[in-house]
């Protein structure tokens, strides 16, 4: 019996892949290499993306074989879902994969924010030792502060279980109604109120296109002055422009961003050289185990190749 072609376009974890290696005919293409990924999609009736791989109506238009089209991972903004119910082909992901590994990231942004430190490599004389100490002072603490959780998804969720155990104030603002038990002490807000009163701004919003530029300058003119904001959701909700613009006026904020639009960060970005803001390259996710929870996307793959209902279809928004 001949093996189902599954195209895999970007790294997956060499555990899932060897699974579904046994089952398929699963071969490792990068959409950039044309013409073979062309070749290769004209029989593939599998293709599994992750963030770089934009799945829209020309991608489809040479894919006539296509059942399924995974993503390893959780956001679904790359690829063009009701183009894919049209014909037929069903989108799977990954939704809570990542979550512990977003979470530590944004605790790790926190403490870079507030906390100043550094590594002794040698002794010091007592005068220099005297010195760092009181540099390295830190003039807020997070169990004095209010955090503002912007989307109160799984991320929102724990990240709200974080400032619990921190002992700070937390609000969130969401689009749905979330019932008590899951709010984790944090209190729901409008979203003006929760821009004001936050000292600490983490964004968790998700890929609907009503989100672009959700957070522009009438929303960073709500910001305190020294206000930190964090963005690990999509690059596309902020409006970058207008944060530099806040940046510059308010040189005692920071912002910390690990997602941008577009990727990677391009020379015009108004954000490079500011010295309060901080640019990661999309590594949020970045650990062995969520990138192995991820590629597990593998098994839904599987399910549709087999006539077998996904256990995590997309979602409409």
């Amino acid at each position: 019996m001949t093996k189902p072609l599954i195209i895999q376009t970007e790294d997956l974890d060499p555990l899932p892949a060897a699974w579904l290696r046994e089952r398929a005919d699963l071969i490792h293409c990068s959409h950039t290499d044309l013409p073979r990924f062309h070749d290769l999609l004209a029989r593939a009736e599998g293709l599994i993306v992750r963030t770089y791989t934009r799945v829209n109506d020309e991608l489809l238009s040479r894919a006539p074989h296509l059942k399924v089209v995974a993503r390893a991972g959780v956001g679904l903004d790359n690829i063009d879902i009701p183009a894919c119910r049209a014909r037929g082909v069903e989108v799977v992901h990954t939704p809570g994969a990542n979550t512990r590994a977003v979470v530590e990231f944004v605790a790790a942004l926190l403490l870079d924010a507030l906390r100043p430190r550094l590594f002794i490599d040698r002794p010091l004389p007592l005068q220099d030792w005297n010195r760092l100490r009181k540099e390295l002072n830190a003039p807020r603490q997070l169990c004095d502060l209010t955090i503002g959780i912007y989307g109160f998804g799984r991320i929102g969720r724990e990240i709200a279980r974080l400032a619990a155990a921190l002992n700070m104030r937390a609000l969130y603002t969401d689009l749905l109604d979330i019932p008590e038990p899951a709010r984790a002490g944090a209190t729901p807000v409008p979203p003006d109120r929760l821009l004001r009163e936050s000292d600490i701004v983490t964004v968790h919003v998700d890929e609907r296109p009503s989100n672009r530029h959700l957070l522009n300058a009438a929303a960073f003119a709500l910001l305190k002055p020294d206000a930190v904001f964090i963005n690990t959701s999509r690059g596309f909700v902020v409006d970058h422009a207008a944060l530099a613009g806040f940046l510059k006026a308010n040189p005692g904020a920071q912002a910390m961003l690990d997602v941008h639009d577009p990727e990677p960060v391009e020379a015009t970005n108004p954000l490079l050289g500011l010295p309060n803001a901080h640019l990661s390259p999309h590594i949020a996710s970045a650990t062995d185990h969520a990138k192995r929870e991820m590629s597990w996307v593998v098994r839904d793959v599987w399910r549709v190749l087999s006539g077998q209902p996904p256990e995590f279809p997309a979602r409409p928004k």
